[in-house]
Formats: C-alpha cells, sequence, structure tokens
C-alpha cells in the first residue's frame, strides 16, 4: 500500500510541481495528509531529512548510553555531548527552516527522551535499532567501540546515498545528499558526513590498538570505501 501511494505522490508531484506537494505517511494504513503548500521539497526529500534528523539522534543516545556503561572511554560523551547534538539539532533546524515538523520535538528532555523515537513514519525503525546496537554494545567495551564504528559507517552511506529501509519501503536510490538540489540541504549533509568520516577515523583507532593496527574490517560500507576514509 505504502508503494503505491509513493507512486501517486511522484506522479501527482510530475503534474503539479515538487514545490506544491508533500506527503506524509501514517500507520500501516499510510494515509496521507497534505502540508504547506510553501514547503520547498519534494516527498522524497522530505522523507531523508525527517529520517536524519532521526538518525542523528540514534547516534547522540546510543553514544550516551555506551558513555554510562563505559566511563572510560570518555569519547562516547564527548561525541554524542558535542558532535551528535549539533548533528541531530541541525537537522531540526534544516526541518524548522522548510516549515517541516519535527519527528522527535522533545528530544533534549533527558534522559527521558534517550530512545524513544516519536516519528510517524520512522520512528519504529529506530526503536528497533536503538534496542538492537545498545544490546551490542553492551557485550564489551570492544564491542561499544564496534558498534560506533557501525553507526558511523551506516551514516555515511544514508547521508550520501539512501537508506536501505527507505529504499524497502519505496523511496528511489539515491534520496539524500546525491539526490537533493536544495542548496541548504546539501551543506548540512556535508557537514554530517565531514563529521561522521572524522569519528570514524576515532573509533578504527581506538578499535585497532586492541585488534592490530590494519585489521579493522569495514561493517558495512564496502572495505574500499573504508580503506578510502582512513587514507589506506
Amino acid at each position: 500500500m505504502k508503494n503505491i501511494l509513493i507512486s501517486v505522490v511522484f506522479t501527482l508531484l510530475a503534474l503539479f510541481g515538487t514545490g506544491t506537494l508533500v506527503a506524509k505517511y501514517y500507520g500501516e494504513d499510510a494515509e496521507k495528509e497534505l502540508v504547506s503548500p510553501l514547503v520547498a521539497l519534494d516527498v522524497v526529500e522530505v522523507s531523508h531529512l525527517t529520517f536524519m534528523r532521526e538518525e542523528k539522534k540514534l547516534a547522540r543516545d546510543l553514544y550516551l548510553t555506551l558513555a554510562e556503561q563505559y566511563p572510560q572511554q570518555k569519547f562516547f560523551k564527548l561525541i554524542a555531548a558535542r558532535a551528535e547534538q549539533i548533528h541531530t539539532d541541525s537537522m531540526r533546524d534544516q526541518l524548522e527552516m522548510f516549515n517541516l515538523p519535527d519527528p522527535n520535538p522533545n528530544s533534549d528532555n533527558f534522559p527521558d527522551t534517550i530512545g524513544v523515537f516519536t516519528g510517524i513514519e520512522w520512528g519504529w525503525y529506530f526503536t528497533e535499532q536503538y534496542d538492537f546496537l545498545t544490546d551490542q554494545g553492551m557485550i564489551s567495551e570492544l564491542e561499544a567501540l564496534y558498534v560506533g564504528a557501525y553507526i558511523e559507517e551506516l551514516d555515511i552511506k544514508n547521508i550520501k546515498l539512501c537508506p536501505e529501509v527507505m529504499i524497502e519501503s519505496g523511496y528511489p536510490s539515491p534520496c539524500g545528499l546525491a539526490y537533493t538540489t536544495q542548496n541548504d540541504l546539501q551543506r548540512a549533509y556535508r557537514s554530517l558526513l565531514s563529521g561522521s568520516e572524522e569519528y570514524l577515523r576515532i573509533f578504527v583507532r581506538r578499535i585497532e590498538t586492541v585488534i592490530g593496527e590494519g585489521d579493522y574490517e569495514a561493517q558495512y560500507l564496502t572495505q574500499a570505501e573504508v580503506d578510502a576514509i582512513l587514507g589506506r
């Protein structure tokens, strides 16, 4: 049903212009609600931007949780409280600029909203991801570092191209940085991308102090992509 409705929206966008219609989807029935015709993004850009707001919250919340479990790894708290907070806030600001609703408007109400994702379209996905990755990170300190590296690999792919779950739901690939033509959105995504590449390098360095230099294997990106980011 969702795939059919997305196809209908794409047809309407082609007929009336991308600036005149944006759709949001609700629950399994995927009911459609029109939002402000002043929004300058199409349905793909809206969904991806909303997705990235929650994905950066996922990273922040995971790192805060892992920081409590492994206080000796001070980097978790540092990256959560500074970098990922800035990144999820920047996605919130983009939503506001384009007159779009925030899927997690109470995200800074600590600690009650850590691991809580209220987005109508993608909240269920991030709840699953938070629970799964938290469980993985609790196995050991080394596993927590691997979770951090995985999150950054995931972010890089999702920012550049398109999250797998969006593709599975009927969205085109690419749907992210490689898709949008909005300059403000491009700049915001490039900033996220630069940060994720830097944090991946840091996580890999910490992992390789345990497993051996040069022994890190890619978890989500290709090995060639990871090696290029690491300068290998």
